[in-house]
């Protein structure tokens, strides 16, 4: 992406977010955050339905094209254009090119043209026929207008928030926020409107995980680390899942970098699982919004007693689980056979995620997920023997260790598990076979703001670029401090501790050259000088404490 691009994004993010922040008011962030997403993708659907719209009626002109409407077949140019009106409403022209069916009661121009119409009042609405639609409340508008939606596109049966009728927020305050929704300018000389309100639409999922703080992790991963593992993974084409989805955030970067790559989007398939019905229906939406198609299951259900994808065997997953768990396994089976390694202990979860997803790991299959650090180290009920039994299949082929302060919800410190079912020579790797990388990330990034970290591009790029360069056998070396390419032997000898501190060491420090008796006699110096400024401070201190009447005493000379 250009920098004018990032500019303009950049921008338009500020303007929407400080407008749409001040419009709140006394609804917090959980409800207002589907009130404004829910509006958002009805503004994306709608744009998208006139997108094509207008690309019909240029068709319908056209002499040249198949779509081509003859005036002349017509008596008279008030039927032609009757034909033309009649022609775009045909359900086919849109979903033949993917665009949703947006019937006339949800298209945005029905939204902001009679927003502010007072109850009562009735609309003429046409689909086919013409009929009354009785308008009683921009917020029941808004509902039948999703309702509406839902209806004519199956695919979204259940996806929608269809709660703007019963919100604590005034009504003039939903006018506002369409108003200024149809204020976005959703074109630009490079980007296309889908690309502008797809970036939009993430901005806002992070600003409010921001606002929610705690309750904003259980929907949001922060797009730095998102971004590191889609990059160490690489998934071009094949099935992606991802069992604790959140709003979805690692298949959006999985299309960034297949754009971003010259791939095609169309060569991967979507598989998601999320428990809480909210957040399912925003990563539903999140999709929509990009075009996607995906698979998300039947309903919002829990992974461990619910699996929406029990036959999948995916080529890549990606995942952020809740850390730490605990009391996960009410109904699920002492014996299921996704505990080939072990059976997890009921008082954490972490290693239930991990076997699950290695469970659901197609032959050459690879996997990346986030978990606390006790999962590296912590031999806690049969922890332990999990983690052994995995190392000594040869599960493992890479572990990260994070910087803390990344997370807007949690203060755990976090690692970064990467598992792969088949490290033998293949597809330009090398074989990696009783190997295991160790990276040492925590001394990257920076401070975004008092409370949070993030990585810059160039801290992605080197992680990824250790990664990839280790496992093709192209310039790796290892790094005191960062990195180290560790055998099974040597990780057994660390009682199958897998945390990269062990193993990378520490750096190198520079040698100044500076002989050390003239290193002492400076320092030494040095000190002297700072002990005599001290004592000239504390004189001078006691002797205005005095003046002011507040003498100070030595301990011994206390009367």
């Amino acid at each position: 992406m250009s920098q004018t691009e990032h500019q303009f994004l950049d921008a338009l993010d500020k303007k929407l977010w400080t407008a749409a922040d001040k419009l709140r008011s006394t609804l917090d962030a959980a409800q207002y955050k589907h009130a404004v997403l829910g509006l958002l993708f009805v503004k994306y659907v709608s744009d998208a339905f006139d997108v094509r719209r207008k690309e019909l009626s240029s068709q319908f002109e056209d002499t040249g094209h198949d779509y081509y409407i003859d005036p002349e077949d017509f008596a008279s140019p008030e039927e032609y254009l009757a034909e033309v009106e009649s022609e775009l409403e045909i359900r086919d022209y849109y979903t033949e090119k993917n665009v949703f069916w947006v019937p006339q009661l949800a298209r945005w121009q029905t939204l902001r043209d009679n927003a502010a119409l007072a109850p009562g009042t009735e609309i003429e609405i046409k689909n086919g026929s013409t009929h009354a639609y009785t308008f009683r409340s921009v917020g029941r508008l808004i509902d039948d207008a999703l309702e509406a939606i839902e209806k004519d596109n199956p695919k979204l049966k259940g996806v929608l928030n269809k709660q703007y009728g019963r919100l604590q927020l005034d009504q003039s305050k939903l006018i506002e926020l369409i108003n200024l929704l149809s204020e976005i300018p959703f074109t630009h000389e490079t980007l296309q409107s889908k690309d502008i309100l797809g970036h939009v639409y993430e901005y806002f999922l992070g600003q409010f995980a921001l606002a929610e703080g705690k309750k904003g992790g259980q929907f949001y991963t922060p797009k730095s680390i998102v971004s590191l593992i889609v990059e160490m993974l690489q998934p071009f084409q094949g099935r992606v899942y991802d069992p604790a989805m959140g709003s979805g955030g690692f298949f959006v970067q999985s299309e960034r970098f297949i754009k971003e790559h010259g791939g095609a989007i169309g060569n991967v398939s979507i598989y998601g699982q999320e428990y809480n019905h909210t957040t399912w229906q925003l990563a539903a939406m999140n999709m929509v919004i990009r075009g996607l198609d995906f698979n998300f299951g039947k309903e919002p259900a829990n992974t461990f007693t619910n699996d929406q994808h029990p036959d999948l065997r995916a080529d890549y997953i990606m995942a952020n689980p809740p850390f730490n768990m605990k009391e996960w396994d009410t109904g699920v089976n002492d014996d299921d056979p996704r505990w080939q390694y072990g059976r997890p202990p009921t008082g954490n979860a972490n290693f239930a995620w991990l076997q699950h997803m290695l469970y659901h790991l197609a032959p050459n299959g690879c996997m990346g997920l986030l978990l606390a650090n006790g999962s590296m180290s912590s031999n806690t009920n049969t922890e332990g023997s999990i983690r052994k039994a995995l190392v000594e299949q040869d599960l493992v082929e890479c572990m990260v260790a994070l910087p803390g302060q990344l997370f807007t919800n949690t203060q755990i410190p976090a690692c970064i598990w990467f598992l792969t079912r088949n490290k033998k020579a293949r597809n330009g790797f090398r074989d990696r076979s009783g190997e295991v990388l160790f990276i040492d990330a925590r001394k990257l990034g920076y401070m975004k703001d008092r409370v949070l970290r993030d990585f810059t591009r160039e801290d992605i790029e080197r992680i990824a670029g250790t990664f990839h360069g280790w496992r093709k056998g192209e310039g790796y070396e290892d790094e005191a401090g960062f990195c180290k390419s560790a055998t099974l032997e040597e990780i057994a000898r660390h009682d199958h501790v897998l945390t990269p501190g062990r193993y990378v060491g520490t750096a190198d420090e520079e040698e100044d050259g500076e002989p050390f008796a003239e290193k002492m006699a400076r320092l030494t110096a040095q000190l002297s000088e700072q002990f005599a400024e001290s004592a000239r401070l504390e004189a001078q201190i006691k002797q205005n404490l005095a003046g002011l009447g507040y003498p100070l005493y030595d301990q011994e000379a206390r009367p």
